[in-house]
């Protein structure tokens, strides 16, 4: 028996002792402290890198979550109001959530005044708890509507088992915290001297992206619906609705610096990734057309010069690209009919 499992049974026992014996002693309450007894180790320190005058990521390298990473795979973005702090993606697990707040209380010396989850991906939110721990239930948690409701149903369970299992149990402890207040686009949060502009467009990487526009920075955080040098989880997503949600946002937003959740913040990160899912889109709607099967459609896509001059610098694509020429296959014959 190892550690952890030692640790469980311990647990186990521990929980009928309070059932048969501490009746008074709330379960949650109980739950909350076999959290802190059974935990995974604390998450190295990771710099905050200042994008512009007023947002600061803690960067991540880091492609997939791993033992190593301890899930640290995706980026966590400070926006520095004169109200305070707002967290916008709070990482993987509990540990990366203090490990963000060490940094932010370090560096800003504010508190946190709210938190924006940008869809319901697990990379993007189980941080929520280390906050809730730090500020209070009260924290406003902000995401949309279609994110909150699927953090409470089977997302939310499945997201935390897929991180444990991916970490070896380096997340373990984490809670589910779901956000608690909706936003719909066009919202406007202001936070002093801070507007933060709110934008969703239907379908794109998950039926309930948010896109967060620091519009006085002229820079726009999109989540997972762009991605810099790595290929974007298609599983939930459409091309086409993706292809749409860039078009608009080029259109209303004044963005120098588009911010993605994955990869360095650029100016061209909605244009390299437009150009890897046009390559990828239009060669399966092409070979619909032509009534070609699958397996060639794939060829053509290995075959265009869009994704060609891409795929050796993107990460993951070796790993996933059958997969998601398979969903642009579907996704053009649904849309042929």
């Amino acid at each position: 028996m190892d550690r952890r499992d030692f640790l469980r049974s311990v647990a186990a026992i521990s929980a009928l002792w309070a059932v048969e014996f501490a009746p008074w002693q709330s379960m949650s309450a109980f739950a909350s402290e076999m959290d802190d007894f059974v935990r995974g180790p604390a998450i190295k320190d990771y710099p905050l890198r200042q994008v512009s005058k007023h947002v600061s990521i803690i960067f991540t390298p880091h492609g997939f979550p791993t033992p190593d990473n301890q899930g640290m795979m995706s980026n966590i973005t400070f926006v520095n109001t004169s109200k305070g702090v707002v967290v916008i993606d709070t990482g993987a697990s509990v540990q990366i959530g203090e490990m963000a707040i060490r940094q932010l209380e370090k560096n800003f010396r504010k508190p946190v005044v709210a938190i924006i989850n940008t869809h319901y991906h697990g990379d993007h939110w189980l941080g929520n708890h280390a906050y809730v721990e730090r500020y209070g239930n009260s924290l406003p948690m902000y995401a949309h509507a279609g994110t909150i409701q699927a953090v409470k149903g089977i997302q939310g369970s499945l997201w935390l088992s897929l991180i444990e299992k991916a970490t070896n149990e380096a997340s373990l402890g984490t809670r589910i915290v779901p956000p608690n207040m909706p936003l719909e686009h066009g919202a406007e949060l202001r936070f002093g001297d801070v507007t933060l502009r709110i934008h969703h467009y239907g379908k794109v990487h998950t039926p309930s992206d948010l896109c967060v526009e620091v519009v006085e920075d002229g820079v726009t955080l999109v989540g997972d619906i762009a991605m810099n040098q790595r290929i974007a989880n298609m599983d939930d997503g459409s091309y086409l609705g993706t292809f749409k949600a860039y078009d608009a946002l080029e259109k209303s937003t004044r963005t120098k610096i588009w911010l993605p959740a994955h990869g360095v913040p650029a100016a061209n990160v909605l244009a390299w990734n437009r150009a890897l899912f046009e390559g990828i889109y239009y060669p399966c709607e092409q070979a619909i057309k032509d009534g070609l099967p699958l397996e060639e459609a794939k060829t053509l896509v290995l075959k265009d010069k869009r994704v060609a001059s891409q795929a050796k610098n993107t990460k993951g694509f070796e790993a996933n690209i059958g997969k998601y020429v398979s969903i642009a296959y579907l996704e053009a014959e649904a849309a042929g009919f």
